[in-house]
């Protein structure tokens, strides 16, 4: 009784070992269906991939330009204006219309409001590099910047210079950056190499400092002949209205 009930009991255990190690044996219905329902996913998932690649490729540059045209400092100023974000160290790049590279750098830079394009500046550079390797720059003790038509306004001891040598000085003047010119109507005095000029009624600066026009009543002394070989005026510099 005993022999038969051993012998029973470890040919059930060969039986259960066999069921165990025995191969799962997938039917090729399920093959078939789980191959469409990967084909299905990929159907949806190639295209939505290749969307977000496309839009990647026209974004990013995107991105990487309006990083490289603005630059701002990581130095924030608590204003009394909480609405209003005033910051530090603010530099601004950009091509005027003849793909000509320009600056602007600010010690302060302070927001008007969220809606209004122009923010106001503290101790303002502005600097356009010509094609021609002359620079033209305007300073002034404040002023505001419109980013979107590219436009200066500045007040308080403004000096725009024309190739380092011809400078104009007054109190309050307007830089187009994007047609590279300045004008003022305020009361203007210069100075360079050809002389000293000084006018009552403003002046415009055009073509990116090859002409300078002076208004209203002015008064203009050229370095003689026996000066220290003086470099030529820009075109037309010096051409007075009435």
């Amino acid at each position: 009784m005993s022999e038969k009930t051993d012998k029973s009991a470890s040919e059930t255990h060969a039986a259960d070992r066999q069921t165990v190690w025995q191969p799962r044996q997938a039917s090729a219905a399920d093959s078939v269906a789980q191959y469409s329902r990967f084909v299905s996913a990929m159907k949806v998932v190639l295209p939505v991939s290749a969307g977000l690649l496309l839009l990647l490729v026209i974004v990013l540059p995107q991105l990487r330009q309006d990083d490289e045209r603005f630059r701002i400092g990581m130095n924030l100023i608590k204003g009394s204006n909480t609405d209003a974000l005033n910051m530090t160290n603010a530099r601004y790049y950009g091509t005027d219309d003849k793909g000509q590279p320009y600056s602007v750098v600010a010690q302060g830079v302070r927001q008007r409001s969220n809606t209004e394009k122009a923010v106001d500046l503290v101790a303002p550079q502005a600097e356009i590099n010509l094609n021609n390797g002359n620079v033209m720059a305007a300073t002034a003790g404040e002023g505001s910047y419109d980013r979107e038509n590219q436009k200066l306004d500045l007040a308080g001891g403004v000096t725009v210079t024309q190739n380092k040598d011809n400078h104009l000085r007054t109190s309050a003047a307007q830089v187009m950056l994007k047609e590279g010119s300045a004008s003022g109507t305020a009361p203007v005095s210069g100075e360079g190499p050809y002389g000293k000029m000084e006018a009552a009624g403003g002046f415009n600066l055009s073509d990116r400092g090859r002409t300078v026009h002076f208004h209203g009543k002015s008064h203009l002394v050229l370095n003689s002949r026996s000066d220290t070989a003086p470099a030529p005026p820009p075109a037309n510099a010096g051409s007075a209205r009435p």
